[in-house]
């Protein structure tokens, strides 16, 4: 018969046990898999019309009141740019929708035009708060998770969908369309 092992002792350490495959919530890792998706969609849009709004992006960032403002608001506490983005977002996003809904009903002018207003405000106080902000933001971890996992998707999808190499084959065509529809 064979021996049972010795009991443990403060001689013997006991051996530390395998460790276990962690478990992951399937709530959580569905919800992950949407959050991914949900941003997926929204990079792929910005990166079309990016090249669009670009050059008055430059132009607003250049203005003297505009840098003062983003001095401004890299002064402040991380909690304070995080409400300085969010409050303008939870306000400008629900107003593109109505625009949208406007546009559907048959009112295309007044609908196009608040649109216009509503993705000119995102992209002018959002996007210049963000920028300024961006340095205090990453020492809150949620914010600091969000932008390094929207920037990591981004990457890949860029690399993905050949980005790079889509905006030069889209600047020739723009520029074959230019020369031959004039």
């Amino acid at each position: 018969m064979p021996a049972a092992p010795p009991a443990p002792s403060a001689e013997m350490p006991e051996r530390p046990s395998a460790p276990r495959a962690k478990r992951r919530n399937p709530l959580v890792t569905a919800l992950r898999a949407v959050f991914r998706v949900v941003l997926a969609i929204l990079i792929i849009v910005d990166e079309l019309v990016r090249p669009l709004y670009t050059p008055l992006q430059r132009w607003i960032a250049a203005l003297a009141l505009v840098q003062r403002f983003e001095r401004w608001v890299a002064s402040l506490p991380p909690l304070a740019i995080l409400a300085l983005i969010g409050v303008p977002y939870a306000v400008v996003e629900p107003v593109k929708f109505v625009a949208l809904l406007r546009i559907a009903d048959g009112h295309v002018k007044m609908g196009s035009l608040v649109l216009l207003l509503a993705y000119l405000v995102s992209f002018v106080l959002i996007e210049r708060v963000y920028t300024a902000g961006r340095p205090q933001l990453m020492t809150l971890p949620a914010a600091a998770w969000v932008i390094r996992l929207s920037a990591a998707v981004r990457e890949k999808l860029s690399i993905w969908l050949r980005l790079p190499e889509l905006r030069a084959r889209a600047r020739v065509m723009w520029r074959w369309l230019r020369l031959h529809l004039r």
